[in-house]
């Protein structure tokens, strides 16, 4: 007679009701797998898009390394020479203000994350527009979140502190970003600079010093010679995310409000159930006292539970994508379709496993009271 079916179109109003509430849960499912999504691309993008597999650090910096690493010209050179290491380069990260000092924007404050290498490095950029980067010309090549703010090639930014002259020279067609804000490239010695905050000639110590040792290994490689030796502490690259600034603690804010709203979606799915399974239980004692096996029974309930979810959840999902795509450029939002389509799923699932806790009372349903037995 397929019971659950017909109650879909026999109770419109209710049934849209609870479609409703899954939509809009489905919709701010969307919205913070986004958001996660967008903030997690402007604090670690810089980093996701170099060409190495590995990053070494100072052993003694155990947390936040891109601040409090700092490596010797004797490691890099050693671990190039390491069995199982294809390519082994100095790589220096550091934030700076700077302000344009010449330019259509003149005067305007910009917050830099300056990334340094060796011009003929692979970590070198390829400019989409302009040149690259030449070693001591104190030129930087931008990417797409400083040229939003006006900076153009031409300009010329002039950092605090060392007040080294910047010239733009390049540009990255490209979002990347390190900490939420723009990344830069530069030569080291530029980099050096502006890290130790130093007008004029570098000391020595300083001249041959780097964040890291950005590391291109072969699969399977054993380095944990190299690393006694150097004094250094091999991480993967994706190891290196939770080292930018607020990356950690906005992934964890995020998964525990995306983990709270899924606990909340199978509540209130296993809730609605709940009632509704209550108010036919007279129907499903019929159902039983005519013959109707409980498993077809609980397959049929099952099915209206999953499509009362899919017809929602695909409703709520499509309002979130036309939402997030308003957002773009907006806020720090990016569409993932990995991280929508596991959203989506996990609504449904642990919706379903909600209502299925629900319509589990109809195995406990007696088929007497269908012929008055409680009367």
């Amino acid at each position: 007679m397929f019971l659950a079916l017909r109650d879909l179109r026999f109770a419109r109003g209710r049934f849209a009701m609870m479609g409703a509430v899954v939509a809009l849960i489905a919709v701010l499912g969307v919205l913070l797998s986004g958001l996660a999504s967008g903030l997690a691309d402007a604090g670690i993008s810089g980093l996701r898009a170099l060409p190495v597999t590995h990053l070494a650090f100072d052993e003694k910096a155990t947390s936040e390394q891109f601040s409090r690493s700092t490596v010797e010209q004797e490691d890099w050179q050693t671990w190039s020479r390491a069995p199982g290491v294809e390519r082994a380069e100095p790589f220096g990260n550091t934030l700076a203000n700077a302000q344009v000092t010449q330019g259509a924007k003149k005067g305007e404050q910009v917050n830099l994350a300056v990334f340094g290498m060796t011009p003929d490095s692979p970590l070198a950029p390829s400019p989409s527009t302009g040149k690259g980067l030449k070693e001591g010309s104190a030129g930087i090549v931008i990417t797409e979140e400083t040229a939003d703010l006006g900076v153009e090639i031409g300009d010329v930014l002039t950092a605090d502190k060392s007040e080294v002259r910047l010239k733009v020279v390049g540009l990255v067609d490209e979002t990347v970003s390190y900490g939420h804000i723009g990344v830069v490239y530069t030569d080291l010695d530029t980099w050096r600079h502006l890290h130790y905050g130093l007008p004029g000639d570098l000391p020595d110590a300083a001249s041959r010093q780097a964040t890291a040792v950005a590391l291109t290994l072969k699969p399977g490689a054993d380095v944990a010679v190299v690393e006694k030796a150097t004094g250094t502490l091999a991480e993967t690259k994706e190891a290196t995310f939770n080292a930018s600034p607020g990356y950690e603690a906005e992934s964890s804010t995020m998964a525990l409000i995306k983990g709270f709203l899924y606990v909340i979606s199978a509540l209130v799915v296993g809730a609605f159930f709940t009632v509704w399974t209550v108010q036919r239980k007279p129907e499903i004692a019929l159902m039983k006292a005519l013959g109707a096996p409980t498993g077809y029974i609980l397959r049929d309930a099952l099915t209206q539970v999953v499509a009362v979810l899919v017809a929602a959840t695909a409703l709520g999902t499509a309002v979130g994508l036309a939402l997030g795509s308003a957002m773009i450029g907006k806020a720090p939002f990016s569409l993932s379709a990995p991280a929508i389509a596991t959203s989506s799923g996990l609504l449904i699932v642990l919706g379903t496993v909600g209502a299925g806790v629900a319509v589990r009372r109809i195995t406990a349903v007696d088929p007497l009271i269908a012929l008055g037995a409680t009367r």
